[in-house]
């Protein structure tokens, strides 16, 4: 996805966060019943991404599809992912899964503590690939045209004895409505948005010499505090950078070091 796809999906994702800390697996199943439902209508599926159609008439043809019938949440979340622009068709198809599927893994993150939750997720996911990367009979079984969507899902969740409420509504999507892909690719992407999310609660931290423990414990309650969560600090010893720290916590960045702050004096200087 690109260009002004991305665009429309990183908005999206940002009004998701503000659902998230109260978020429900049933949200997730909501929004991926809407994407099937969607995928099952071309012709609705162009009349939401006509860029020459009225953004309010957009949304208000989704309200007339799933009004009553979801949350309010599903509705406004779908109703804002239409009123943006796509580049085709399929982005807003991919939009909708990765917010299903963002949803999930805000479900595990919730359970903690830490990162314990999306660990757990992660790992169940992990162990239904590798089952069915070993077993050419299931991976048929799970790709038969002809097999109901309920003994799909059945058979998965049978390979992973007790796995986890959050890698079953996953795992169910992959194997119920791959979307053109094999059930373990997509499975594959859900274990990339698993992986961002546990981005968000580590904290890289570049040093030019070792911490001692009371700096590591001061940085320690710093992160915390500014985070407002017990992040899990990994410290890189880099000479190159001469002096101060550099801290990277998901996609965001705190820059001291002394070559950062060289750099940006020679670029005013060379103004």
């Amino acid at each position: 996805m690109a260009g002004i796809s991305s665009e429309s999906l990183a908005a999206a994702q940002e009004k998701l966060e503000a659902k998230l800390p109260g978020a429900t697996l049933t949200l997730a199943e909501e929004l991926f019943g809407i994407l099937g439902l969607l995928d099952s209508d071309a012709g609705l599926m162009r009349a939401l991404t006509d860029p020459a159609r009225e953004a309010s008439a957009k949304a208000a043809l989704v309200s007339k599809l799933v009004g009553g019938k979801v949350s309010a949440d599903a509705e406004q979340l779908v109703a804002s992912l239409v009123e943006s622009r796509w580049r085709t068709s399929r982005d807003l198809g991919d939009a909708l899964e990765t917010l299903g599927a963002t949803v999930v893994s805000a479900v595990a993150e919730n359970k903690g503590p830490g990162l314990a939750g999306l660990e757990a997720l992660e790992s169940d996911l992990f162990r239904f690939n590798q089952t069915v990367a070993a077993n050419h009979e299931v991976q048929r079984a799970l790709q038969e045209p002809q097999a109901s969507a309920e003994a799909k899902s059945v058979l998965a969740q049978k390979l992973v004895p007790g796995m986890g409420a959050e890698a079953k509504v996953l795992v169910t999507q992959a194997v119920t409505a791959p979307r053109g892909l094999r059930p373990a690719a997509l499975v594959n992407r859900f274990m990339e948005l698993v992986a961002g999310r546990q981005q968000r609660w580590i904290a890289e931290v570049q040093s030019s010499r070792p911490l001692t423990q009371e700096q590591q414990k001061r940085l320690q309650s710093s992160l915390n505090g500014l985070y407002g969560r017990e992040l899990k600090i990994n410290v890189n010893v880099d000479p190159a950078i001469l002096g101060g720290i550099r801290v990277t916590v998901g996609d965001e960045v705190v820059d001291s070091t002394v070559t950062t702050r060289l750099t940006e004096l020679r670029r005013k200087l060379a103004v």
